[in-house]
Parts: C-alpha cells; structure tokens; sequence
C-alpha cells in the first residue's frame, strides 16, 4: 500500500489509529493540549498506547485496560488533580465519539475542540 493510502500510524506500535476515537493526538487536540497549527506537526498515537493519558477516560464505551506505569497511575497522583483531569479527559474522549458520529456537523477541524479552547484559538 502506498504511504498515502494509509492512515496516520501509532508512533508507539506502528499500526495505524483507525477511528478518531482511538486517536491519542485529537484527544489531546480537543482537550486543547495542541495547537492548532502544530497539529499536522505531531505524532500520533493510539490512546492504548499512552496509558498515562487513558486511565483519565470515565466512559463505560472506552475499554482500554493498559498498564499505567508506577507513579504515574491515578493512585499516585494529587486527588485534586486527578478528579480535574478525569473529568477534562473524559469529555474530550465524549467530543471524539461525538465528532466520528457526525461527521456532517464537524466538517472542519477547527470545530474539534471543545468550546473553552475554540475560544484560546480564535
């Protein structure tokens, strides 16, 4: 297959990130952790392949069950932190299953993120 047939690979694994709601890179995109116009800069990744960040999704549809490295799980991290992060996180992961379902009415990428951080951009 010719490198422009395929899709973006996992800088982890190798393999390709399928769906929208397997990518590490838009998840951190939509949380507003990438710049827009760094996007096409950066590497991706599959959300299974970045533990550290997954353990953040609380959403019965995401099932990733990777090992979070010693001191990096939520039982090591400040509460506090951990109950902001989860929460961020998790609605990003939501905006990800939101935008593969409809398409249509995300037709730009600019409309990825959520509203606090369309707002950063602008």
């Amino acid at each position: 297959m010719a490198k422009c047939d395929q899709g973006y690979l996992c800088r982890i694994c190798n393999q390709e990130v399928e769906k929208l709601s397997e990518s590490e890179l838009y998840l951190r995109f939509v949380i507003g952790e990438i710049d827009p116009e760094t996007l096409h800069l950066s590497s991706e990744c599959h959300l299974d392949c970045n533990p550290v960040l997954a353990q953040f999704i609380d959403d019965h549809r995401y099932a990733g069950q990777s090992q979070v490295p010693e001191g990096f799980r939520i039982e090591d991290l400040d509460p506090k932190y951990v109950t902001q992060r989860k929460q961020l996180v998790t609605r990003g992961y939501q905006r990800l299953l939101e935008i593969q379902a409809n398409r249509k009415a995300f037709s730009q990428v600019q409309d990825y993120p959520l509203e606090e951080f369309k707002r950063r951009w602008r």
